[in-house]
């Protein structure tokens, strides 16, 4: 007779293998070319036997996401500390976030679909609240860090918060972007931190600065 928990072990595994089969087939064909039967033959199971875990294609992509997301945002939350400078944590949050989507390039592939085209994606009003909901988690590191650095008399102008966050955040989403598949891959992960790491160095002394701004328009 099965167990109760083998049969939960095997419901678990069944949804394991349908959201990795839809995963691996979002990144090579994108979102719209996938569909719920060729989910389905990827996982080796039935097409209702799908829909006994999800109510759509894009519940299982929310699920992927969602999954993803908040492992990186578990991560990034043990970087506050405040006994180091806000500048230490910058970088380690970036280098966190590098590292994560270097690891795992299907899901920011899928994250910046999400990001750059959320309106195409029929997501239901509460599924996207719960998206950008967990994407904001880690934007939200960002501003804690920032705001350290205010409070500690590290960073010199509070009305540049958001600018600062924003252009931490576009920086690092837009250099992984411009060589995450391109050029050579032996040198992709140096390429990437390279420029992360130049381009925050300049952010981090802007902050520092009391004229700082972010988009050029002065104080």
């Amino acid at each position: 007779m099965v167990t109760v928990s083998r049969r939960k072990k095997e419901k678990e595994q069944r949804k394991m293998a349908i959201l990795k089969a839809a995963q691996q087939l979002f990144f090579k064909r994108g979102y719209l070319s996938v569909s719920v039967e060729s989910i389905a033959r990827k996982a080796q199971i039935s097409k209702g036997t799908v829909y006994l875990y999800f109510n759509s294609k894009e519940e299982i992509y929310a699920q992927i996401l969602l999954d993803d997301i908040e492992k990186f945002n578990s991560k990034v939350f043990d970087i506050i500390d405040k006994s180091e400078s806000a500048a230490d944590m910058l970088r380690k949050f970036s280098d966190v976030y590098v590292d994560f989507f270097l690891n795992d390039r299907e899901l920011f592939r899928i994250l910046m679909t999400f990001m750059l085209q959320a309106d195409h994606l029929n997501f239901s009003e509460e599924m996207n609240t719960h998206m950008i909901r967990a994407a904001n988690k880690a934007i939200e590191v960002i501003n804690r860090v920032l705001e350290q650095g205010f409070e500690a008399g590290e960073f010199s102008n509070r009305k540049d918060l958001i600018k600062g966050r924003n252009v931490v955040w576009g920086l690092l989403n837009g250099v992984i972007s411009l060589h995450l598949f391109t050029g050579k891959e032996s040198t992709r992960r140096d390429r990437i931190r390279h420029d992360v790491k130049d381009a925050l160095n300049i952010i981090i002394e802007g902050l520092k600065s009391p004229v700082f701004s972010p988009d050029g328009s002065g104080t």
